[in-house]
């Protein structure tokens, strides 16, 4: 136990700096959408919405979208995997465009019906681990 003495308003004040609390640090709403990023499995792509409703906000596509358009380069989030619900490459400028997505994407075993991700074959359901 370490006890320090401080002065405060005149008074003196002996306190134990093992009983302070310690704040825990809370895990930011993009953290959270990036914990789940880096779970979709090769082979596998989940929506925005899809995220956003396993965070318990079910319309908050949009602003996943903003966090998987935020992410940094140096944490190697695998965003390419996050499409939009009917399986369109909505964020394929930040890849260098919709042929590098899909490229990533082929890559890893996802098919295309015409220019869309085949969902019923590739969608992956957040926390279920089942796609």
């Amino acid at each position: 136990m370490k006890k320090q003495t401080t002065k405060a308003s005149g008074f003196d004040k002996i306190f134990d700096d093992t009983k302070i609390s310690k704040k825990k640090t809370v895990p930011s709403f993009y953290d959270r959408v990036y914990d789940i990023a880096r779970s979709i499995p090769k082979g596998k792509v989940t929506s925005y919405g899809a995220i956003g409703e396993a965070l318990g906000l079910r319309s908050s596509a949009r602003l996943v979208g903003h966090a998987m358009g935020a992410v940094p380069e140096e944490l190697n989030i695998p965003a390419h995997r996050v499409v939009n619900r009917t399986g369109a490459l909505t964020a394929a400028h930040k890849f260098g465009g919709y042929d590098k997505m899909r490229w990533l994407l082929e890559k890893e075993g996802v098919t295309f019906r015409d220019e869309r991700v085949d969902m019923k074959k590739h969608f992956w359901k957040p926390g279920t681990g089942e796609g």
